[in-house]
């Protein structure tokens, strides 16, 4: 069974920075990403990156957000610089895992972490 426990949200200033964890377990992990929700709007991919270090970025968050991986301990991280009222939101762990090397993947999501950027 596929867990992902998120960490790392809160409130923060505008400028500042927060870096956020996702620990997934229970799977053979191919993309481990986040995306977010902000109040009054859909779902958006925010970051994703590959087992072997490919990434994908929003527009939005380009330049400020760095995205990363540790393989060996099956982590995500979101690192966030120069943080914006707009990125709040609640933030999302996700996945794409396949229980053995043969089987489909399938998607996964976590429970999610708040993050509020406001002085």
């Amino acid at each position: 069974q596929v867990q992902l426990a998120e960490s790392g949200g809160g409130l923060v200033q505008p400028g500042g920075s927060l870096r956020l964890t996702c620990a997934a377990s229970g799977s053979i992990f191919s993309l481990l990403g986040w995306y977010r929700q902000a109040p009054g709007k859909e779902r958006e991919a925010v970051a994703r990156i590959g087992s072997a270090g490919s990434t994908f970025y929003a527009d939005s968050i380009k330049g400020r957000f760095t995205i990363s991986r540790d393989n060996a301990k099956n982590t995500v991280y979101l690192q966030m610089n120069s943080l914006k009222p707009e990125d709040t939101a609640v933030y999302y762990c996700w996945s794409r895992s396949h229980s053995t090397p043969l089987a489909p993947d399938f998607t996964s999501w976590g429970q999610g972490t708040q993050v509020t950027v406001s002085s």
